[in-house]
Parts: structure tokens; C-alpha cells; sequence
């Protein structure tokens, strides 16, 4: 009698991630934004929520230096961060 199960029934079909796979940054090309975001982490109790700018300066860094895809900052939750388009300027109408 055969005590081995049959684990040939269904088979794991890996897939890449939704994002896909990036490099690692060996030549220290974005160190200095990683660093920075890192001590405002660690300032901060690690609450991510009050360290977005360096996060986007952050990834700003690695898509601009191929380390990632390009993606619109707005598609990755920085659109509260980005510059305002230029425009008529706002007056304060005070009499």
C-alpha cells in the first residue's frame, strides 16, 4: 500500500508581479533619496503617511533613472504632492 499522495492534480503557476520586476539600484544611484526617506521613517515611528515627499523624491529618483517603470506620480498616490499646473494666479479679494 502507498502512502504518497497525488500532488500532480493541480500544478503552481507562477506569474510575475502586477508591476513587474525592477532592479536593484547596485550602483547607489538613488542611496541618497533612500536615506533620506529611511531617517524620516525612523523619525517619524515609521508612520509612512508623513514621509510622501521623500517617498515620491524617492521613486521620482528610480524612474528617472530606469530603476523602475515610468509611471505617473498620480497613478502611484501622489497627486496631493505634485506641482500645481500653471494658471491665472489666485488673488485674495479683500476690500
Amino acid at each position: 500500500m502507498s502512502t504518497a499522495m497525488n500532488f500532480g492534480s493541480k500544478s503552481f503557476k507562477p506569474r510575475p508581479p502586477d508591476k513587474g520586476a525592477f532592479p536593484l539600484d547596485h550602483f547607489g544611484e538613488c542611496k541618497a533619496f533612500k536615506e533620506k526617506f529611511m531617517i524620516c521613517l525612523r523619525e517619524n515611528s515609521f508612520d509612512n503617511s508623513k514621509c510622501r515627499l521623500q517617498s515620491k523624491d524617492y521613486l521620482e529618483c528610480r524612474m528617472d533613472n530606469q530603476l523602475m517603470a515610468k509611471e505617473p506620480l498620480e497613478k502611484l498616490g501622489f497627486r496631493d504632492l505634485m506641482d500645481p499646473l500653471p494658471g491665472p494666479a489666485k488673488t485674495d479679494c479683500k476690500p
